[in-house]
């Protein structure tokens, strides 16, 4: 029997296994989990000034060290877990980016009271489902920020949040699915695209 060919894919994840399985199984797939919502936000604020295959690797970490990404529970988390987590080599010890963790938990859960669920709020921000994805999407066609990511983070840091400028909250649209980013002739677009869900 002939080796089965390895999918065609975004340039990204290169020839790393754990990026290949990210990008293969939840980059880009719409996401409608609180805490999958809350995770990816705090990985992309975790992510600012270093790579996502840095963060990517830490994060058994990260979900060990903030209680699986419960937000209630992180939003409880007093100056004796920020002391652990700046102890812990599993995550990245940055004391602005735990303590903004903890700050933006907080944030979740009050937007969360407001519109029933962060889902609610997050998905209603953009009109209730993905943008449209565009005809042609090449690696140098994928922006770093657009309109409704400035105007995401903006109404993020007026609710309080931290480590939301447009560039992380781009990156997390990327992550939760409100953009498709896999480009042309990647398997992942399209019907490849619809083949995956997540968090129901």
């Amino acid at each position: 029997m002939p080796p089965v060919p390895e999918p065609i894919r975004c340039l990204w994840p290169g020839d790393d296994p754990l990026m290949q399985a990210y990008h293969d199984t939840e980059w880009g797939v719409p996401c409608h989990d609180e805490r999958t919502l809350f995770e990816f936000l705090a990985l992309e604020a975790a992510q600012a000034g270093l790579s996502w295959r840095t963060v990517l690797a830490r994060r058994a970490g990260y979900q060990r060290a903030f209680a699986g990404f419960d937000p209630a529970a992180v939003a409880a988390f007093d100056e004796a877990d920020v002391v652990r987590l700046l102890a812990d080599p599993g995550i990245i010890r940055n004391r602005l980016k735990v303590r903004a963790t903890i700050a933006n938990a907080q944030r979740f859960l009050a937007v969360a009271g407001e519109f029933g669920s962060f889902d609610a709020y997050l998905w209603g921000f953009v009109g209730g489902g993905p943008l449209p994805r565009p005809v042609s999407l090449r690696m140098e066609d994928i922006p770093a920020t657009t309109p409704r990511s400035d105007a995401l983070s903006k109404d993020l840091r007026a609710r309080g949040f931290t480590f939301v400028s447009s560039t992380i909250v781009y990156a997390f649209m990327q992550a939760v699915g409100i953009v498709n980013d896999h480009v042309d002739g990647c398997w992942r677009t399209a019907d490849g695209y619809r083949t995956v869900t997540k968090g129901a």
